[in-house]
């Protein structure tokens, strides 16, 4: 399996960033969350999942270690796809994923699209004894540079995460005040558009 990779980013995508590595381009799918840290010609290493189907063989790229140990744990948990162990990394850190698994927080899980009542019970109860406790790893870099466009990264996420375009456009709309006030952090802005639209 392939543990991580280390190359010059060439491309970024709506939900995947291809890597230049030795000549040849890997296509990593990423939370947007580790898609707002990487820039275009810079190098980058990921810690890397591979998910082989009959049909294909995708890799999922993390911006840490822990998230990528996180994400392979959801996997176990059944009805958890790599789709949707994406989407859970993509609303929560892993810390929050495993305060929430042992504080029995239904709602906190079934604010991820694709998650239900009986669904977020059913990870709470395979994965309390196996995810372990917070561990304080921070969820995101509190220095990282703000991001040209803001809006269309947060909106692609939240599309890529199974919101149709409108509901998309008024969480963008709701958290505008938020980049103006607290500056454009998009992973921060993409949590907070994704709280506005489970209400």
């Amino acid at each position: 399996m392939i543990a991580f990779v280390t190359g010059t980013v060439a491309r970024l995508e709506l939900t995947s960033a291809v890597l230049d590595v030795g000549g040849v381009g890997l296509e990593l799918m990423c939370t947007p969350r580790t898609l707002a840290d990487l820039r275009q010609g810079q190098r980058a290493t990921l810690p890397t999942s591979m998910v082989v189907r009959e049909d294909s063989l995708t890799l999922f790229g993390f911006a840490e270690d822990d998230e990528k140990q996180t994400f392979e744990l959801l996997l176990t948990a059944s009805g958890v796809g790599p789709k949707l162990a994406q989407a859970m990394l993509a609303v929560h850190s892993p810390d929050e994923l495993r305060r929430a698994v042992a504080a029995d927080d239904v709602k906190t899980l079934t604010a991820v699209p694709g998650i239900g009542q009986k669904g977020a019970q059913r990870i709470i109860l395979e994965l309390k004894d196996r995810i372990g406790a917070p561990v304080g790893v921070p969820s995101q870099r509190t220095d990282a540079p703000a991001a040209a466009g803001w809006q269309s990264q947060v909106h692609a996420g939240l599309v890529g995460l199974g919101w149709s375009a409108k509901e998309a456009d008024k969480a963008v709309d709701a958290v505008t005040p938020q980049a103006e006030a607290d500056g454009t952090d998009v992973a921060r802005l993409l949590r907070a558009a994704l709280q506005v639209l489970a209400r």
